[in-house]
């Protein structure tokens, strides 16, 4: 702790990694689009895939894969070479479309530890490099979207991770200075982000990154968002 200790009054969570766990919801997205949009061709499924470092064999995602902190629109110009004969914007609108139906499976039991922090006064928000629409539909089916005061796509208007725009808004959103909230991910992407704001930085282990790749860039790196509260306790924040 720094020798003056400001309280965190806002918190800004990723989506895909933090609040929900990466690989139950990506791999099947990823398996769903590659195989619609190679219209049942398995081989050029397979080729596609690869592109976007997933193995649609294996059914699991590289580590250094575009998909795990790329946006939508990132990811949809990588695939824009197997697909000459899609106008880029189908090719996305495809993609999120399947992204929306993704199944999601919360890294912990949701509503009850964001309703802990509602009432204790801290400000919620999400910032995620998913586009807006399915981030929305991704939090609707959790039955949380209604705990946060501020959601964020890449495709909001303040841009995406590892660029400081959608936390910047997200403080201007909630009234506090950037130095009270703290940025929950599970990627580099969402750390630089959190730094580059003049946040503090929590690290969760519920993506696809370890600790040695997030704690040079961390505050802290917490197993997954359930351990926020102790944490913050210890810091003296709540």
């Amino acid at each position: 702790m720094s020798e003056k200790y400001i309280p965190i009054k806002g918190l800004c969570f990723d989506k895909d990694g933090t609040l929900f766990d990466f690989a139950a919801t990506w791999e099947a997205w990823a398996k769903a689009f590659l195989r619609r949009a190679a219209e049942g061709d398995e081989a050029r499924a397979i080729k596609v895939g690869a592109a976007i470092g997933f193995d649609l064999v294996a059914g699991k995602f590289a580590a250094d894969s575009l998909v795990i902190a790329g946006t939508p629109g990132e990811v949809t110009d990588a695939l824009m070479p197997h697909f000459a004969e899609m106008e880029h914007s189908s090719l996305l609108a495809m993609l999120n479309e399947e992204a929306a139906q993704a199944p999601q499976q919360p890294a912990v039991p949701l509503r009850p530890l964001l309703e802990g922090f509602r009432a204790q006064n801290i400000a919620l928000g999400v910032a995620t490099n998913d586009s807006e629409v399915p981030a929305r539909a991704h939090l609707g089916a959790a039955g949380i979207t209604d705990l946060f005061d501020f959601i964020a796509g890449y495709d909001s208007g303040h841009g995406g991770k590892p660029a400081p725009g959608q936390l910047l808004a997200f403080a201007k959103a909630v009234g506090l200075e950037p130095a009270q909230i703290a940025m929950v991910g599970d990627s580099t992407h969402d750390l630089h982000a959190g730094r580059a704001a003049g946040m503090r930085t929590i690290a969760v282990l519920t993506g696809t990154a370890v600790t040695a790749q997030l704690a040079p860039f961390a505050d802290v790196v917490l197993a997954d968002i359930g351990e926020i509260p102790a944490w913050l306790a210890a810091q003296g924040a709540v």
